[in-house]
């Protein structure tokens, strides 16, 4: 039998790792596909530079060398940004190329267009490691679509966030000196605005809301907030009050309507992203028939995105269209939680800290915990939705919201419990 030809743009810490997969799992492969994978050519930017590959392997920097390789059918892509690697990928799949790529921001602006080009073109589309590195959330949430719908998506998507986050907890250090640290071990780059900003994992949500919605909101309407000011005062507040700081990327549909955000919030044991530490990504899904299903794994590094690129040399090879997009948009009914249109009627738990915290005499809250360090006054209320909103509105306060404690305003808090009926300053 022929063998399997294949090529890689891009020669940096992914590319190496899949080079390097390819070669240390050879039998593997071959007793999987039948067939033994070659790789044929390297795309690279710097030609001059000496690299350990095998001698029969063109090294080129024109990528028309690499598509004129006669009978190639794999395409490996891990170029970073979104040019060249759109045009790259949108030329191999017009040649009849199956395409695999770990560039996420390339594919949350272009993955529906290079899907669709797939599907005309009979190939298929292998795009695992875009979102969690090693973690396979995008086979699992292809695999609950062929019957469940989708409701809500809840992950921490974002391994050098959550080291950062883990470590500020566990060894009360700052984030400087954590991310110092994360830098040394090669968890985070040079310039991690990516990262601790949450764009890394804001792309791979709108990736995740194409997948399991058929569409995704407006990217200007998605709150993003990176974890830069998180403190190590607060997490050790929060810690005594049984929480932990994650940075979660959620999302949720009601019928198009999206409620999707990326920011730090607190969380307790009974939530499901509780114990995901370090560099580890974990994806809760909430479905309609096999209710909320959590996937676990490495999220980030060379072995572990290398690993989902040739997992999905299996997917696009036996797949005959990029069938993985969504052919429409799902109708989903979403619970209460979920629905902007209802936030006002909503309550839910949120830590509030400041200097002094002030609320309207009109508003019913209910404080549960309480704590003043130096300066600063650190309250965990439950109040409805709005009234945090407004609090958020003050420049002078830091507000966290308590995942997974929304509830509808009409379980009303008894007369006798509620603390706070009036305007308060501590």
């Amino acid at each position: 039998m022929a063998p399997i030809k294949a090529a890689l743009l891009g020669f940096g810490t992914v590319g190496q790792g899949v080079y390097d997969a390819l070669k240390t799992h050879r039998e593997q492969l071959k007793t999987v596909l039948g067939e033994e994978v070659i790789i044929e050519a390297i795309l690279v930017k710097d030609g001059a530079k000496k690299r350990d590959v095998d001698e029969h392997i063109l090294v080129t920097t024109d990528f028309e060398e690499v598509l004129n390789i006669p009978d190639l059918q794999i395409v490996f892509e891990a170029i970073v940004g979104e040019e060249p690697g759109f045009t790259y990928l949108s030329k191999a799949i017009e040649k009849g190329c199956r395409v695999i790529t770990a560039n996420k921001v390339m594919f949350a602006k272009h993955g529906k267009t290079l899907l669709k080009k797939a599907e005309e073109a009979g190939v298929s589309v292998g795009y695992e490691a875009t979102t969690a590195g090693g973690t396979p959330i995008i086979r699992s949430i292809s695999q609950l679509l062929q019957v469940n719908d989708i409701l809500s998506v809840e992950a921490i998507l974002n391994g050098t966030s959550n080291y950062i986050l883990t470590n500020m907890r566990e060894k009360g250090l700052t984030f400087e000196e954590v991310l110092k640290k994360a830098q040394e071990l090669g968890y985070a780059e040079a310039d991690p605005v990516n990262d601790v900003e949450g764009f890394d994992a804001f792309y791979k949500l709108m990736i995740l809301s194409e997948l399991s919605f058929g569409s995704s909101p407006n990217w200007d309407e998605v709150e993003r907030k990176g974890i830069t000011e998180v403190s190590s005062e607060q997490i050790e507040v929060f810690s005594r009050w049984g929480y932990k700081v994650k940075h979660l990327a959620r999302i949720r549909s009601d019928r198009g309507s999206f409620t999707a955000s990326v920011k730090p919030v607190l969380v307790d044991a009974e939530h499901p992203l509780y114990g995901v530490e370090d560099v580890q990504n974990a994806i809760m899904v909430e479905t309609s028939l096999a209710g909320k299903v959590t996937v676990q794994g490495a999220g980030a590094g060379k072995l572990p995105t290398a690993s989902a690129m040739v997992e999905d040399l299996t997917y696009v090879l036996q797949s005959h269209s990029g069938g993985a997009v969504r052919k429409k948009q799902s109708v989903v009914k979403a619970d209460s939680s979920g629905s902007k249109s209802v936030a006002g009627s909503l309550v839910g738990e949120y830590a509030v800290t400041g200097s002094s915290v002030g609320f309207n005499g009109s508003d019913d809250i209910q404080l549960l915990k309480q704590d003043v360090r130096g300066d600063l006054v650190y309250l965990l209320i439950r109040c409805e939705v709005r009234t945090a909103e407004s609090l958020r509105t003050n420049a002078d306060l830091v507000v966290y919201e308590v995942a997974g404690k929304l509830k509808p305003a009409e379980v009303k808090v008894e007369e006798s419990d509620l603390v706070l009926q009036r305007v308060i300053n501590l």
